[in-house]
């Protein structure tokens, strides 16, 4: 089963409160690029081709779901009193002001930089700091030079390197002390030239990828939305599990010892301290299992939505028996499929 493509929900014209949606699946990228006139990689432009109807899964009535690929009217544009995209970068908000869209119902420059430092790497360091004393995990290190990237991957023996900013499951490479190959050397090279640093990591071995999702308020706290058990493979998102929180926290609790309450509660004051009001919206937080069941509480913070926020407006609310959601790339276009699990 998959959804159809869809163009432009056309607005009630009656209706006070317009939101714009924007499905923009290059936002990591475009963080990177942090150029106005930015275009996406291949890959990119045909997940916005095939996939740009899927905010209709939350857009209410009366809001604008645009595809970048329909005609709307700079009347339209000039209407809306919101906007919820993807993600906010640089080149999205520059789009949106060539369209018509208002300034003022969207963030200044000022503050989608503000948000492209929060959503920094570096800031796994911030959160795991504050959650420690609970969860033994290493601090991953920043490296603004070669010297320093070799003494982290020696210290750490067996790491994982990561570009401050890419997209999901880019940007990231695993190598280990006495075994770093030239093609690594020069990765990092470029990485440092291109973005100040370089992030190296404690690599661990790993039972489950899970996470949970949130939502920033624009009062400064952030709620909890969910429990996000995704699939992956060779570090590229595959599909998300869609069940009950019942459900999921049943397959969780089944390989991890982890008290899902507590976790989520130091999340929402560790990440409402983190934000201090500089970001409202959807994010994850991406966690794994460790081999004996203990949990690494914050692999990487997603300051945008992500597809654990999709799949949860598509997961049952009752004992539905659990299925997958999957993206998958046909040869020809991309598709949203819900398969058995």
């Amino acid at each position: 089963m998959f959804c159809p493509r869809l163009s432009v929900i056309l607005p009630v014209m009656s209706c006070v409160k317009m939101t714009l949606h924007v499905f923009n699946p290059d936002h990591d990228i475009a963080l990177a690029a942090n150029l106005d006139n930015f275009t996406p990689p291949r890959a990119g432009r045909e997940l916005h081709r095939d996939l740009g109807w899927l905010p209709v899964l939350w857009a209410e009535s009366g809001d604008i779901v645009y595809t970048m690929q329909d005609d709307v009217s700079t009347s339209q544009m000039a209407a809306v009193t919101h906007v919820e995209p993807w993600g906010w970068d640089r080149a999205l908000l520059a789009t949106l002001l060539r369209k018509g869209v208002r300034p003022s119902v969207m963030p200044t420059v000022e503050q989608v930089e503000v948000i492209r430092q929060l959503s920094h790497r570096r800031n796994t360091i911030a959160i795991l700091s504050s959650l420690r004393k609970d969860f033994d995990v290493l601090l991953p290190l920043e490296c603004t030079s070669m010297d320093e990237a070799k003494t982290a991957i020696a210290t750490f023996g067996h790491a994982v390197l990561k570009s401050p900013w890419s997209s999901s499951g880019r940007g990231v490479r695993f190598v280990s002390d006495g075994n770093v190959t030239n093609a690594d050397l020069g990765w990092m090279k470029n990485v440092i030239s291109l973005q100040g640093s370089v992030m190296v990591e404690k690599r661990y071995s790993k039972i489950l990828d899970f996470g949970m999702e949130f939502h920033a308020e624009a009062d400064g706290s952030v709620c909890y939305s969910g429990l996000s058990l995704f699939v992956t493979s060779g570090g590229a998102y595959v599909g998300n599990v869609l069940a009950t929180e019942t459900a999921k926290r049943k397959m969780l609790d089944s390989v991890a010892v982890v008290q899902v309450d507590k976790l989520q509660e130091m999340l929402c004051s560790t990440l409402a301290t983190f934000l201090a009001c500089r970001y409202s919206g959807p994010l994850g937080v991406d966690m794994m299992v460790m081999d004996g069941g203990t949990i690494h509480p914050c692999v990487e913070v997603n300051l945008r939505r992500t597809m654990g926020h999709v799949a949860l407006h598509l997961s049952p609310s009752d004992g539905a028996v659990s299925r997958v959601m999957k993206v998958v790339y046909t040869g020809k276009d991309y598709k949203l499929i819900i398969d058995n699990l």
